[in-house]
């Protein structure tokens, strides 16, 4: 890449190049800068930046083919209601209306109707438990059912059926095993099987078969152990 950061974001888009954004260059050095992959190429170029730094966000491709950044961090102290849309054709980023809460290390999913569902996250002084929808076709955002646990650091998975799955992460300084399903019909949440390790800052991947495979994280120290759902 052109710049070094972390807790930045990678999303592949339609044309199949893959849009890097914000980050975290060194500590309390947060970027706003975003670049392109192209694998046909191998090289990467410099698009527009966006409006703020911010890292620790989301980045999430919307079925029309733009990009849809939300939340994340200025700096050690400021966290981000903010939301903006990348243009890929274009190549520019448009502010749009905020979320309702500001967050860090949440989720946003998209879901089979096209809305996107972002969850928990942590707002500088206490996880998040809140859930909020934003239409595409609308620009708006709206609040639907809150986690039964405030979380952040976890995953959400978009499963064959419609349904998100949540998995683990942290409510304050503790790692937790709870997992939680949001059905987008009802907008409401209901309590599942709980990972076999309480862990946060993991991966979780739904494959061909329907079945998620959780691995990894970190609870009082690094996980090898993983577990498919």
């Amino acid at each position: 890449m052109n710049t070094a950061r972390q807790w930045h974001t990678a999303s592949v888009l339609p044309n199949g190049k893959v849009l890097v954004t914000g980050g975290e260059y060194t500590v309390d050095f947060d970027l706003s800068t975003t670049e392109l992959y192209d694998p046909s190429t191998e090289t990467w170029t410099t698009t527009s930046s966006m409006n703020y730094v911010r890292g620790s966000h989301t980045a999430s491709i919307l079925t029309n083919g733009k990009v849809l950044a939300t939340g994340g961090l200025l700096s050690d102290y400021f966290y981000f209601y903010g939301a903006i849309l990348y243009d890929p054709p274009v190549g520019n980023w448009t502010m749009i209306n905020d979320m309702h809460y500001a967050r860090k290390r949440h989720t946003a999913s998209v879901l089979t109707n096209g809305k996107v569902l972002v969850t928990g996250g942590y707002n500088g002084s206490t996880p998040l438990n809140s859930v909020e929808l934003y239409d595409p076709l609308t620009g708006t955002w709206t609040t639907t059912g809150n986690m039964n646990c405030a979380r952040f650091s976890h995953t959400a998975s978009v499963l064959t059926n419609g349904q998100v799955l949540i998995t683990g992460g942290y409510n304050a300084d503790s790692a937790i095993n709870s997992t939680e399903l949001y059905d987008p019909s009802t907008g409401t949440w209901k309590t599942t099987s709980s990972v076999n390790n309480a862990r946060g800052s993991h991966s979780a991947s739904v494959l061909q078969n329907g079945n998620v495979f959780v691995s990894g994280g970190l609870d009082n120290f690094t996980l090898n152990t993983s577990k498919l759902y």
